[in-house]
């Protein structure tokens, strides 16, 4: 590649990535998909990665005999996924049920040698140099790409086998307590979404009183609160039909933040909706256009389709919190809370509806206006029924919450530790216990 490697510690080497990997093995995959089927073979693309692991939830099919032509790069599990197309330089480590699996043009497959583990392999190519070279190096004619011929001459630096795995075990146990902070959160927010939906969509304490029963896990002066029959539309007595415009209304404070140059500010930005990441703090002088003030009681929701819908409680807002044009800081009326607006706009049957608000051909110009949004249908509950729901509901989110704080702590620490830990200027102690103890 041409350029000056930092120094590395006695004993270690480098070694260009393609002398690390099994003959032949880097390159990349399905060229021309076709149109997606229903039966055929599962293929990632760059929206299946998710920071340092893949959302396998959503994954594309391509036919079986498409696939065919392209089985060079068909998935074993084990293999150094990297992204070469447009968002560049993701990375990942094939997980063993993406077996048959196959990539898209987008991704390249790395198959390293036996002696070199793939972990080892993805924490180098994560690396700030690793990003760096390939960045530099990447044409942007049309679309950011990487060069295969570059990314093979990439130089690894490659330690002995003791270091190597005691930089990927540590590495890999804030992962995996990242992981597991993020699988705690989907079940708090599934939890959430449920006492939602069996309150306010399926109005089960009000079903269980016209049966005669006591609604299931709440107190009497909760169940008080739920009439015991349906009016003929299918609302609650004493319940109404209105709109989401009667239970929040869209924030109108514009803030240019450069003109307050000393000033810190919590600014909220796509990859906020990304990992559950927390926002970045900027000085004022950092941002060179005006933003939207973003108050301590709003939601955000994104307007932007392909990553819509994406739902956003800002945590621990400050007074100088400020979002970007992509969003949306929907703030509660007199008739409804910060908690029951956030569990509304993220749950299944409002998110389905806001799907067919969405205008525009292309994906990068599709939006949902905020007009179309606060005209929908919604059943308006008692403002008592609410305020109860924010009881139970408040203190699941506040988890939510203190999980991204400590998502936020984990990877910055992870983050911070790599680039020295990979280039040896910091070297793990033989019986090193902090990182446990840190994490747990």
């Amino acid at each position: 590649m041409g350029f000056e490697l930092p120094d590395l510690p006695e004993g270690w080497t480098y070694s260009s990535l393609e002398s690390c990997c099994k003959k032949g093995s880097i390159t990349y995959g399905i060229v021309q998909p076709g149109k997606p089927t229903v039966d055929g073979v599962p293929t990632l693309r760059v929206n299946n990665f998710r920071e340092t692991h893949l959302d396998l939830s959503e994954v594309m099919c391509v036919s079986d005999e498409i696939e065919a032509r392209y089985s060079r790069t068909r998935l074993k599990g084990g293999e150094v996924l990297l992204t070469i197309v447009g968002s560049v330089g993701q990375v990942a480590v094939a997980p063993a049920e993406t077996a048959g699996f196959n990539v898209a043009r987008a991704i390249a497959v790395l198959d390293p040698v036996e002696s070199l583990d793939a972990e080892w392999v993805a924490l180098c190519l994560r690396s700030p140099l690793s990003q760096h070279l390939l960045g530099s190096r990447a044409n942007t004619t049309v679309q950011t790409t990487i060069n295969l011929k570059d990314l093979r001459a990439l130089p690894i630096p490659v330690p002995p086998a003791s270091e190597r795995h005691a930089i990927a075990r540590m590495v890999g146990s804030i992962d995996k307590r990242i992981g597991l902070l993020r699988e705690t959160n989907t079940t708090l927010e599934t939890i959430a979404q449920a006492l939602f939906k069996s309150w306010f969509v399926d109005f089960d304490p009000v079903r269980a009183k016209m049966e005669g029963r006591a609604p299931e896990g709440m107190d009497e002066a909760t169940a008080a609160l739920f009439p015991d029959a349906l009016k003929e539309s299918g609302v609650p007595i004493g319940w109404t039909r209105g709109r989401v415009g009667d239970l929040m209304r869209l924030h109108k404070g514009s803030i240019n933040p450069a003109t307050r140059a000393d000033e810190v500010f919590q600014h909220f930005s796509l990859p906020a909706f990304d990992d559950g990441a927390m926002p970045v703090l900027e000085l004022g002088s950092a941002i060179k256009s005006n933003k939207t003030s973003v108050p301590t009681d709003a939601i955000l929701v994104s307007k932007l389709n392909p990553r819509f819908p994406r739902i956003w409680i800002p945590s621990d807002v400050r007074d100088n919190a400020i979002c970007s044009t992509e969003f949306l800081p929907m703030i509660p009326t007199e008739l409804s809370t910060q908690a029951f607006n956030y569990c509304l706009a993220s749950s299944p049957a409002f998110t389905e509806k806001l799907e067919q608000l969405v205008t525009g051909t292309s994906s990068s110009h599709q939006r949902v206006k905020p007009d179309s949004m606060l005209v929908l249908e919604s059943v308006i509950p008692p403002l008592n029924a609410v305020i109860a729901f924010d009881e139970v509901a408040l203190p699941i989110l506040d988890a939510v919450k203190n999980n991204r704080y400590r998502i936020q702590v984990l990877a910055d620490l992870r983050d911070t530790l790599l680039p020295r830990l990979i280039s040896g200027k910091l070297r793990l102690p033989q019986r090193s216990r902090f990182v446990p103890e840190l994490i747990a």
